[in-house]
């Protein structure tokens, strides 16, 4: 690595005059409390708080934002002020708070997350954003003498779900206050600003691309460490030049003397010839070169054989005996993280010294103490802490959130020298290594296999260095069968991640901004948002465009002019033709699926069918009907013993009913003897009776409305052969281009389209919400003619979640009166739980008459809403989830944590992480306004019930 340049005596007398300059003031008092110099952005962004100023400051992971944060927090205390402290997870808020209350005290820092409260009232506070949105609609006395909100990883706005709540608050927060903004780098870091500059008034933007430890890129070819570009320059230099360069944008781009590493091309080229011959021979030219890398590791084997991904171990090994650990090593799936440990500890992997396995192991035991000893089998604790002891771990959203509090401990007080963990560690916590290890470059995103983007990639690699430690950073990919090294080296260098609004307003937000506000008012504030604010900017890009396509399309009229007659004319009836055709063979579509979807309503449970599609064709008995939903689904059992939810694209017409057969009300679908009896049962069903061919009778029957179609398309045919352009010997020449100017047309008019779709698109779709609320009378028309919430929408306004409105609904339907507390957590939990995966679709019976009811209101609420949501042009609220109503109940019911559990899929931290949205929801509904009698008592209960054991247990508050 070359040594770094000097400074310049003009750069040193720069220096000590900023030095000189600070000296007397809080600034400089609060950089004699580090050990080190601050950053020239770091300094930059404190002067512009020290001048009354707001703050966004856009910076690499480790670059050290969080001290401009502290900056705030010392201003705040100094001047005798409140700050407030906000991050986007309860992980990350609780590492604030035990850093802040080290430094400042314990008494003068504190912690709300929903579930914990402590020192409330403290001058400075550590919060979820969620809970100080909350406190702005509330109009909490704790705002009062708040000076200063940090906004830590700001850009998580860019989140689908959660992402709205940091623009409500920086939207709400009184003026007085001075918001700080702690980034990622993003490249629109200046738009950002812009729309801080309208809403919070004057704001500094600092933006650095600048690590203060370097970071390498390599590969991992098998058990040999390749560097990623044939370079002796850090990474950090190709980004400078990527960021300099008129082609920045480009998704590929990579710096032209930071070529990639040719050895690697070779292996690609190599590889994709599928030749083992041309392998070899690639090898032995590369074993003739004798290239070693950076480390003295000759990777000539690289070019041998069939190239297959290294080993866990492998890995862990290969960077220790280059002294590259401690190591994050990045896995897209929680049980591949516990795996990787698994098989590290299997392949007798040592990582640590006896000292430091005795240091871990008091720790360790001192940590957990207090965690029962019934539920550590279902914890996994044993082998987690025997993990531990060799200096291994995992860390992922499904362990229980105390002991990713362990891990991140001995992880940053260097005993732990391997971690294995999904994308959720990338997020704000301060867990650092000297490598990180990237073994795939895709991710399930839900749906499908994705590649992971230029910003995850940067997010991800920027734990590799640890400031203050750490020289260098490396960042590793492994090398797979069908790694392509250009892609590789493009997704490293790119450089734009913008950061894109996913504001829009809840039921929640609206019926709050209503209650304070009024209408008109609201609608004001909401135009105010980032994402009215880009939508905005992009419209003056569509006019352009606009204006550019009307010039081609006059060009276009003057192409297709026929001196035989009219040939718009002509071009519009062959439009037209065309389009009846296709419409009519639309509209023959329609009609089957319009009776196949009638006869699947008919079904009833007994009824034998053929499935003749779909991945398990053949005979399936009905299990469950669905008689109600427009697209029905109903629940059967097929012939491979699969039970499921059967589509209407799975038949190819009508549904015929074979045979039918009685299913006795012990039938349980999770059984294998049931099933086995109840497909039995089917088979002697259609041996005995008079099969039936399905009713076909009016399957494909003409309807008057397509024999209108027809009797249209006779028509216009007529009318095209008598038109004079018809006989035009240059026809189809002009139709050419008459099909041209259709399609600019087309995309023209979605371009206006678009342009009156972006203007004023938050306050077009508040108003939506406002006439839905209203039709559920949750908001009413006042004296003066204004829309204000009433008695239910009071209750709204205290319910906050993906669910709010239906939650509201099931409140004023009575949904949980007859409810005792073990029911109400059970009920809770479907109001709050998102399962991973589909379940199927069958609904499992309740464990009690009760709670049965209560979920058959709250379906039929949900099924009304989703009505009214799809006409109101508003996205749909999600189906209350099941999943977790017997694990709660049962832990309700005070049985252990193993046999709550049983029968299900559920990781023991994620009952853990369910379980406090549970207690979060039910401490929401004790203080809803209007809500009389026992209801209030028996929510504290249901808190008391389910909040003991595991769930009760932590080391550090969660």
């Amino acid at each position: 690595m070359p040594m770094p340049d000097l400074p310049t005596p003009a750069e040193r007398y720069a220096a000590s005059r900023d030095a000189s300059a600070d000296s007397g003031t809080l600034l400089g008092s609060f950089k004699q409390t580090f050990d080190f110099d601050l950053d020239d952005f770091q300094l930059t962004a404190c002067r512009a708080m020290v001048a009354g100023r707001g703050v966004l400051l856009a910076a690499p992971t480790g670059a050290g934002k969080t001290i401009v944060g502290e900056f705030a927090v010392y201003l705040a205390l100094a001047g005798g002020n409140k700050a407030f402290y906000t991050t986007p997870i309860k992980a990350l808020s609780n590492q604030k708070y035990q850093e802040l209350a080290r430094k400042y005290g314990p008494e003068n820092v504190g912690l709300l997350t929903g579930d914990t409260s402590i020192n409330s009232e403290a001058p400075v506070v550590v919060m979820t954003t969620e809970v100080l949105r909350n406190m702005l609609y509330a109009d909490s006395d704790t705002l009062s003498g708040l000076a200063y909100v940090v906004m830590d990883e700001v850009h998580y706005l860019a989140d689908r779900f959660r992402g709205a709540v940091w623009e409500e608050v920086i939207i709400h927060l009184p003026s007085e206050v001075s918001v700080v903004s702690l980034s990622a780098t993003v490249s629109n870091a200046e738009e950002f600003g812009a729309w801080l500059g309208t809403v919070r008034g004057d704001t500094a933007v600092v933006v650095s691309e600048h690590r203060p430890v370097p970071l390498w890129q390599h590969v991992m070819v098998q058990r040999d460490i390749v560097d990623l570009f044939a370079t002796n320059q850090s990474f950090d230099e190709a980004a400078a030049e990527i960021a300099a360069s008129p082609d920045a944008t480009a998704a590929t781009a990579v710096p032209p003397r930071f070529k990639v590493n040719p050895e690697l091309l070779k292996l690609a080229r190599s590889e994709s010839g599928g030749s083992h011959r041309s392998r070899q021979s690639y090898g032995a030219r590369a074993g003739r070169r004798e290239r070693r890398d950076r480390y003295g590791s000759d990777h000539s084997s690289a070019g041998t054989g069939m190239v297959k991904r290294a080993s866990r171990p492998q890995v862990i090994r290969a960077l220790e005996s280059r002294d590259l650990l401690p190591a994050i090593t990045f896995i897209f799936s929680r049980a591949a993280c516990d795996a990787a440990v698994q098989q590290c500890a299997a392949a007798g992997l040592w990582l640590t010294t006896p000292a430091e396995r005795s240091e871990i192991a008091d720790r360790v035991d001192a940590a957990t103490a207090q965690l029962p000893d019934s539920d550590k089998e279902v914890l996994g604790y044993w082998a987690w802490r025997d993990g531990l002891l060799r200096g291994l771990a995992a860390h992922h959203a499904g362990m229980l959130p105390s002991f990713k509090e362990v891990v991140e401990g001995l992880f940053a007080d260097g005993l732990i020298r391997a971690v294995f963990a999904t994308e959720t560690l990338a997020l704000g916590i301060n867990m650092p290594a000297r490598t990180v290890v990237l073994e795939k470059l895709e991710k399930f995103n839900g749906e499908a296999h994705v590649g992971i983007t230029a910003g995850e990639y940067t997010q991800l690699t920027g734990r590799a260095g640890r400031r203050g430690i750490d020289v260098e950073g490396h960042a590793v990919v492994l090398w797979q069968p069908g790694t392509d090294p250009t892609a590789v080296a493009g997704l490293a260098s790119r450089r734009t991640y913008p950061l894109n609004s996913s504001f829009r307003p809840t039921y929640n937000m609206s019926i709050n901004l209503m209650a304070q506000f009024g209408r008109q008012r609201t609608r004001d504030i909401l135009e105010s948002s980032f994402a009215q604010f880009q939508a905005d900017r992009s419209v003056v890009d569509l006019a352009r465009q606009v204006r550019s396509r009307e010039e081609s399309l006059a060009g276009y009229e003057k192409s297709m002019s026929c001196s035989r007659g009219d040939f718009t004319e002509y071009a519009r009836l062959r439009r037209e033709l065309s389009d009846l055709e296709s419409g009519a063979s639309k509209n023959q579509a329609r009609q089957r699926k319009a009776l196949v979807a009638e006869s699947m309503a008919r079904l009833r449970p007994g009824d034998v069918i053929m499935v003749p599609a779909g991945r398990n064709p053949g005979h399936a008995v009905v299990l469950v009907a669905d008689p109600q939903s427009r697209e029905p689904r109903p629940g059967v059992l097929s012939e491979n013993r699969e039970v499921r939810r059967l589509g209407i694209h799975e038949l190819h017409g009508p549904a015929g009913v074979l045979a039918h057969v009685r299913i006795g009300k012990g039938f349980n679908a999770k059984l294998p003897k049931d099933k086995r009896n109840l497909l039995a049962a089917v088979q002697d069903a259609l041996a005995q009776a008079a099969t039936q061919p399905p009713d076909r009778q009016a399957a494909f029957a003409m309807s008057g409305t397509a024999r209108g179609q027809e009797d249209a398309i006779d028509t216009l045919r007529r009318a095209l052969q008598a038109h004079p352009c018809h006989g035009c010997p240059d026809r189809e020449d002009h139709a050419r281009w008459s099909e041209r100017w259709w399609k600019l047309r087309r995309e023209t008019d979605g371009v206006v389209r678009a342009i009156q779709a972006r203007t004023n698109t938050i306050a077009k779709t508040f108003d939506r919400v406002s006439e839905l609320l209203a039709a559920y009378g949750f908001v009413e028309t006042d004296d003066g003619g204004n829309l204000r919430p009433s008695a239910d929408g009071q209750r709204l306004r205290r319910v906050y979640g993906e669910k709010d409105l239906l939650i509201a609904l099931a409140l004023r339907e009575g949904a949980f009166d007859d409810l005792d507390a073990a029911e109400l957590a059970a009920f809770a939990s479907a109001l709050v739980f998102q399962a991973k995966r589909d379940d199927g679709g069958m609904r499992p019976r309740m464990p009690s008459i009760s709670l049965e009811t209560a979920v058959d209101a709250v379906v039929r609420l949900w099924s009304v809403l989703e009505d009214a949501e799809e006409s109101h042009r508003l996205p749909l609220t999600g189906e209350p989830e099941l999943g977790l109503v017997w694990p709660m109940f049962k832990w309700a019911k005070g049985r252990t944590l193993q046999d709550s559990l049983k029968g299900t899929d559920l990781a023991a931290g994620d009952f853990v992480r369910w379980t406090k949205q549970v207690i979060d929801l039910l401490d929401q509904l004790a203080t809803v306004p209007g809500m009389q009698g026992e209801f209030p008592r028996l929510c504290i209960s249901a808190i008391e019930l389910v909040r003991r054991g595991v769930v009760a247990y932590t080391t550090v508050v969660e």
